[in-house]
């Protein structure tokens, strides 16, 4: 049975970004013989990167069982040479072994994790000591677009304009499934003071950090306006981050 089109759409977009999450992460490090945790790890493109990179063997988890389906069925059709380097587990993080990796990866999944702090407690306790996290997410919840279209709110900033009880109420007019809160669409609503606070807490290095990582005009103009200090929350819009145990 061929693999569903629109799957691989995404699959082969994320290929297409695996270069960029690591330029703007300052570079990607050495797979050579490594072991690599990929949390929330989709479709598995970034998985199926390091694998052909020389990873000795990477783990991408994920708790959307269909996604994991997905990225075992396509590793197995269009990259079997890469096969028995990958695996891909539907879990979470607490339930793999502890000190385990050498790197552990999340590319834009750490948006959606509604106990963040908690959740890299657990992917510190999976890291060798002196191994490292890298990261890349966004947009965060304050910015322009941070509600990733999901609270229908039509305009820039329309989920922080208007009351989420508004929006939930509009939301439940249009769905059989209804919800209670902005956090019930899969986001956890978290600011950037907010996330900064949790790398600073988490007792990881933090080795390298960048907000507005991109080369659009558009980003290079929120980082000027971002400097203003009311605003840096509006005018934040992702962060990529690594830390070390």
């Amino acid at each position: 049975m061929p693999l569903d089109e629109a799957e691989l759409e995404y699959f082969n977009r994320g290929k297409t970004e695996n270069p960029r999450f690591w330029d703007r992460l300052g570079g990607e490090p050495s797979f050579e013989d490594i072991k690599i945790l990929d949390l929330g790890c989709g479709h598995g493109s970034l998985c199926v990167y390091m694998a052909s990179k020389g990873a000795k063997h990477v783990i991408g988890i994920d708790i959307n069982k269909e996604l994991i389906n997905f990225a075992r069925e396509n590793v197995s059709k269009n990259f079997p040479h890469l096969e028995d380097g990958i695996t891909f587990l539907c879990c979470e993080v607490s339930e793999l072994p502890e000190n385990e990796f050498d790197i552990i990866v999340s590319k834009d999944t750490f948006e959606h994790i509604i106990d963040l702090d908690k959740v890299l407690d657990e992917m510190k306790t999976r890291l060798k000591k002196g191994g490292r996290i890298y990261v890349g997410f966004g947009p965060l919840y304050n910015s322009p677009h941070g509600d990733h279209g999901r609270a229908k709110a039509v305009i820039p900033w329309g989920h922080i304009i208007f009351p989420e009880s508004i929006l939930i109420k509009r939301l439940n007019k249009k769905s059989q499934k209804k919800i209670t809160s902005i956090q019930d669409l899969g986001l956890n609503k978290l600011s950037l003071a907010e996330y900064l606070r949790i790398f600073n807490q988490s007792d990881l290095s933090i080795i390298f950090l960048r907000v507005n990582a991109s080369s659009k005009t558009s980003s290079k103009l929120f980082s000027q306006i971002r400097r203003i200090p009311f605003l840096e929350e509006y005018f934040s819009h992702n962060i990529y981050c690594v830390l070390e145990r």
